[in-house]
């Protein structure tokens, strides 16, 4: 594509630095400018012209910048090592607090039928007692250096929940810290109940085999992995297990532990690790995900393999849908499930992560304190030289490819994320700093809640107001037959009507079909959403031809709360949802995290083109959405980029065009006209002959070509995108706050004390209508907590609290702590300071 200077670089003062732009049929370099004034741009989609994708190591990321092989490590790096030679090779860098590590446990047996190895790791007593074997305090000073957190629950400390619920944390941190003597009591009273015994050499074994547990150690990533691997298989040989130890990266480990029938006994443990995509407003929903079957990653056979006790179940699914009514009811049901597990530790958490990305300081890009870079919604919108519009960028990451793309149930890695971020589109995208969504396609959005509901609101794009009853009307669709292939109205199923806590509407824009297109060349339409709208059902339906057993319980726990769909309006297009799921933030009422009605499927955006030809593929067994179903059918995982997959999606293709298929005609006949069907096949009828591949968008980067074997994807500038460049330019460095707690060192029992508490950035006072909450937590010798309590506002970011005579004088004589958390507005991220005092 051609680039559009925005300023003469021939004629450039102070520091430059060379650069490579695309001219028609060549690449040139050029000097720019280091930190010039950023141009206002006329420009539309992203900054850039191509973003070259490729892998790179976590152990040369740094190198290979300041060697100019690549211009933006996307991935986190991790060790004081790497920030150490960020700063020394002055590069910029992000701050991100949303990456945390577990040991992922196999709980199917206590015999592996594709083996006959003996799996210790089926008792739920001994996946408790892992906690205890394994000293978080030492992998976060002699892994991380100190800048890790030790980790004992999926909450991130940085994010608010933790914050909210730290008295109900703490002690649960305390009983499972690390105790090598009581997990090898546990370990050695469990085994024997199970009939292991050990030998004369102190190994355990199983019908006279050793037990040799098979842990599979990440050898790539932020490269810590390897050191938190072998750190517990040592713990776990010095119990009197046999390890052995496979590094492996993530597209070799991703077939064993996530795709693979955990009974076929080729894995016992997995080095894990997630980010998440922005900063959790609502931790809630995290003991659904990582431990129900009803999880996002259902279609696992490992969560498959999951049982929850009957309240861990109802409370996970209580969090994830949020059915409670006050936040006590919420603070009641957190309780019940930060202990629940421990009792199930399907995952033994170890550290969250402080990581961050890397990159030239010729770029400048938008960073997400939780994301950070590569799985941050914004990145495409932002990433850009500071000298001119246009330029390749070559980007970084530890794997590429690592599982099957396609929306409904392909790769969910960070690593393909990151490539299918710059393809999609939203109806919102999170603020970086805070988590709350703020309106990318949508023109406005209404919130109605049902009184009494601890619901507030913070920007002024959303309207919320509150009814003492919110009813459903008749014709709104509740539900979806698939045999008729038709919705069924909520009249149909609730003559005697039917009512909801939370009524949203949302309203695109009037231009929305004329100004939306996706990449192929077609301009959107209803038939998107309305496709969407189905899937949602149907994937899940037992008589549906693309019924897919993982995704039942999804669609289950979807439908305990939801209330119904109905379009308002076609052309503006304008849509309500009733449901009984609300959020504690109007603007997540409105649209949680990134979209509500856009048709993106969980990992990627569709046409309803799109997905009229894979649900083919599907219904015709050839392939399967799902990792799930395709080893129940013995079929490929399909594939939308690469592989087997791609003949057989083009023949389905050639037959759906030249049947002018409607899918669900029943219902979509009213949406999709035979014409619009015409055009959309032959649309991506062209760009499978161009690209070689499926994955079409409506982001502001298209998937111009893969290479699988390579690891390479090269994204180029959609010019036909709706918004302009500098849209989402505005993000500054994130507030985070600093914190000071001043007091005395040496207290007398049953005197008054009175403790400061300031708050700071950038060394200068926070300001007060900034700071949500401040509270302390007072800790005892023995690590109890005595009481929480919010402190006192002075103004200018000072706070104070005083420990009555009546609490010092409850005080045994010894070592105490006070704890406070600071949760600031602008970046939703708690500070948490210390002071140890001595009562005497």
């Amino acid at each position: 594509g051609l680039t559009v200077l925005a300023l003469t670089l021939g004629s450039c003062a102070g520091p430059t630095v060379t650069v490579e732009v695309e001219v028609p049929g060549e690449v040139v370099t050029v000097e720019v400018p280091v930190e010039p004034e950023a141009p206002v741009s006329t420009r539309r989609g992203g900054w850039l012209d191509t973003v070259a994708m490729s892998v790179v190591g976590s152990d040369t990321a740094v190198t290979q910048i300041d060697a100019g092989a690549v211009d933006l490590y996307a991935s986190n790096l991790s060790t004081p090592q790497d920030f150490e030679a960020i700063e020394a090779a002055g590069l910029e860098r992000s701050y991100q607090f949303g990456l945390y590590y577990d040991i992922t446990l196999n709980p199917v047996g206590p015999v592996f039928d594709g083996t006959g190895g003996f799996n210790p790791f089926y008792s739920a007593n001994i996946r408790e007692a892992l906690n205890w074997l394994i000293d978080r305090d030492y992998i976060d000073q002699e892994i991380y250096g100190g800048t890790a957190i030790p980790k004992f629950f999926s909450l991130v400390s940085g994010f608010p929940d933790y914050a909210r619920y730290i008295d109900l944390i703490r002690p649960l941190e305390a009983k499972y810290a690390y105790d090598f003597e009581k997990a090898d009591a546990v370990f050695t009273t469990e085994l024997e109940a199970m009939g292991a015994v050990k030998n004369a050499d102190d190994m355990w074994t199983y019908e006279g085999e050793v037990i040799e547990l098979i842990f599979l150690i990440r050898n790539d990533s932020d490269g810590t992995r390897i050191p938190i691997g072998d750190y517990v298989a040592n713990q776990l040989e010095a119990v009197g297990f046999a390890v052995d130890r496979q590094y492996k990266t993530s597209s070799e480990a991703s077939p064993l532990w996530i795709l693979g029938d955990p009974n076929d006994g080729l894995w016992h443990l997995y080095t894990g690790a997630w980010g998440s995509g922005a900063v959790a407003r609502d931790d809630g929903g995290d003991f659904q995900f990582f431990y129900s079957p009803n999880s996002g990653y259902g279609f696992s056979p490992l969560w498959q393999a999951y049982e929850l006790s009957d309240e861990f179940f109802d409370c996970s699914e209580a969090l994830a849908n949020n059915t409670f009514s006050t936040l006590d009811e919420r603070r009641d049901l957190f309780e019940i499930c930060l202990a629940e597990t421990f009792n199930h530790s399907y995952k033994v958490w170890v550290v969250d992560g402080r990581g961050a990305s890397t990159w030239h300081p010729s770029l400048d890009v938008a960073y997400d304190l939780s994301a950070g870079v590569d799985i941050n919604t914004l990145w495409p919108h932002t990433l850009r030289y500071d000298a001119f519009e246009g330029g390749i960028v070559r980007w970084g990451t530890p794997d590429l490819f690592v599982d099957p793309p396609n929306p409904p149930a392909g790769s969910n890695w960070t690593y393909d994320s990151q490539w299918q971020i710059a393809t999609n589109d939203w109806d919102a995208i999170p603020n970086p700093h805070t988590g709350l969504t703020l309106p990318q396609r949508i023109e406005s959005a209404s919130v109605e809640i049902q009184e009494g509901l601890p619901v507030g609101k913070t920007y002024d794009w959303v309207d919320l107001s509150f009814l003492p009853q919110i009813d459903v009307p008749a014709d709104v669709w509740i539900d979806w037959d698939p045999v008729a292939q038709t919705f069924i109205t909520v009249g149909d199923l609730y003559p005697e009507g039917l009512t909801a806590k939370r009524h949203v509407i949302i309203n695109y824009p009037a231009d929305l079909f004329d100004t939306v297109f996706w990449h192929d060349g077609s301009a959107m339409s209803i038939g998107d959403f309305v496709m969407a709208m189905i899937f949602t059902f149907d994937w899940g339906k037992e008589d549906s031809a693309i019924y897919d057993e993982s995704y039942a319980g999804t669609l289950a726990s979807f439908q305990s709360t939801f209330k119904g769909w109905r379009i308002l309006s076609e052309d503006p297009l304008s849509i309500e949802l009733y449901s009984d799921t609300y959020y504690l933030d109007a603007e997540q009422c409105a649209v949680p995290f990134r979209t509500q009605f856009w048709p993106e499927y969980g990992y990627g955006n569709s046409s309803w083109a799109m997905m009229a030809v894979a649900n083919l593929a599907e219904a015709g067994e050839a392939l399967a959405y799902s990792s799930d179903k395709s080893d129940a059918l013995e079929v490929d995982w399909m594939s939308w980029i690469g592989g087997p997959s791609l003949e057989i999606l083009s023949g389905y293709l050639d037959q759906a065009a030249a049947d002018t298929y409607i899918p669900y005609e029943p219902t979509l006949g009213a949406y999709i006209t035979a014409d619009e069907a015409a055009t959309r096949y032959a649309n991506l009828q062209a760009w499978y002959a161009d690209h070689g591949h499926f994955w079409v968008g409506t982001g502001p980067y298209y998937l111009d070509q893969v290479l699988l074997v390579e690891k390479t994807a090269t994204l180029k500038h959609y010019e036909n995108y709706v918004d302009l460049s500098s849209k989402w330019s505005g993000f500054a460095e994130p507030k985070l706050a600093v914190v000071e707690l001043d007091g005395p060192g040496r207290v007398t029992i049953g005197e008054a004390v009175t403790y400061t508490i300031y708050v700071t950035y950038a060394d200068e006072p926070y300001p007060d209508d900034e700071i949500a909450t401040v509270k302390y937590i007072l800790y005892d010798a023995t690590g109890a907590i005595v009481e929480v309590v919010d402190a006192t506002a002075l103004g200018g970011g000072v706070f104070e609290f005083t420990l009555s005579a009546e609490t010092t004088g409850a005080l045994a004589a010894g070592s105490n702590k006070i704890e406070v958390a600071v949760v600031a507005i602008p970046v939703s991220i708690p500070t948490i300071s210390s002071l140890e005092f001595v009562t005497e």
